[in-house]
């Protein structure tokens, strides 16, 4: 059986069990299972702490694994990354105290508290800068308040948080985070069908199905207008000089070209939802 450590709690949980879900995988069904098997698709899941899940899969232990980049990179794993699965955004910075720090060369012999201890020194090794690294499991905004580092290295989302403890966001972007698929090895059987139905997964979201009628005279200006992945699908109706058409969009931009065709002379038109794709 095909390996999978899955994520057993915080933000990234939830949505990876979704996502196995969809792809037709059973996960568990009790929240406390640690292991749960899936004979009908060869695969067995083991629920970790998000942040050993590199370490298992990077050891060999299991065979390929969903977790964060950030998480990935800051644990000196041997597993790489194989795929990003778009979910669990985040973004990492710098903050100090208002004022005090304008470029990355500022922290240079100061203290910096950081729950990613070996992201961060990767980082500041790039741009020649040494610091005093401070590891605190959570909560780093209180560090400089309380006089344990000069500065903090943390997830940003609005930065409210840091704005509350007196501190501000400054330097480059540390990392662009997401939910991405490890693992250690990519011959391993199984791994090429996991990541097929992810990825079909990742194509539903993002795309919907569009069928609508239009006059024959339009459709090669309807088909500029939403020409889908390889061409629209053209059917013909009881009425010779009308069509109906079925082509797949980006979901974000499905009620401009809904308008398009519309005022082109399209009508009928229906949005349908993907559960889930191969392209």
């Amino acid at each position: 059986m095909l390996r999978i450590a899955v994520p057993n709690k915080g933000s990234l949980s939830e949505t990876a069990a979704q996502m196995l879900a969809e792809a037709g995988y059973t996960g568990r069904r009790d929240p406390r299972d640690l292991v749960t098997a899936d004979p009908r698709n060869g695969v067995e899941f083991f629920y970790l702490r998000p942040r050993d899940i590199a370490t298992y899969v990077g050891s060999g232990a299991l065979d390929v694994g969903i977790t964060g980049r950030d998480l990935l990179l800051d644990s000196h794993s041997k597993a790489v990354e194989i795929a990003s699965l778009d979910f669990g955004d985040s973004t990492f910075r710098f903050a100090g105290p208002a004022g005090r720090f304008f470029e990355l060369k500022d922290l240079d012999g100061l203290r910096v508290a950081t729950s990613y201890p070996g992201l961060v020194e990767r980082f500041l090794a790039t741009h020649s800068v040494t610091v005093d690294l401070v590891e605190l499991d959570g909560a780093v905004e209180s560090a400089v308040q309380l006089g344990v580092a000069d500065a903090v290295a943390d997830v940003v989302s609005t930065g409210t948080t840091l704005r509350k403890a007196g501190l501000e966001i400054f330097g480059p972007v540390i990392l662009e985070s997401t939910a991405v698929l490890i693992s250690s090895t990519n011959d391993k059987a199984g791994i090429d069908t996991l990541l097929r139905r992810l990825q079909g997964v990742l194509v539903a979201r993002q795309y919907v199905l569009l069928d609508y009628d239009i006059p024959v005279a339009l459709l090669d200006a309807a088909a500029a207008l939403a020409p889908g992945i390889e061409s629209p699908t053209v059917s013909s109706l009881h009425d010779p000089e009308w069509a109906a058409v079925r082509v797949m969009i980006a979901r974000l931009d499905m009620n401009n070209v809904m308008d398009a065709l519309y005022a082109l002379g399209a009508r009928a038109i229906l949005v349908t939802t993907i559960h889930n794709a191969r392209l």
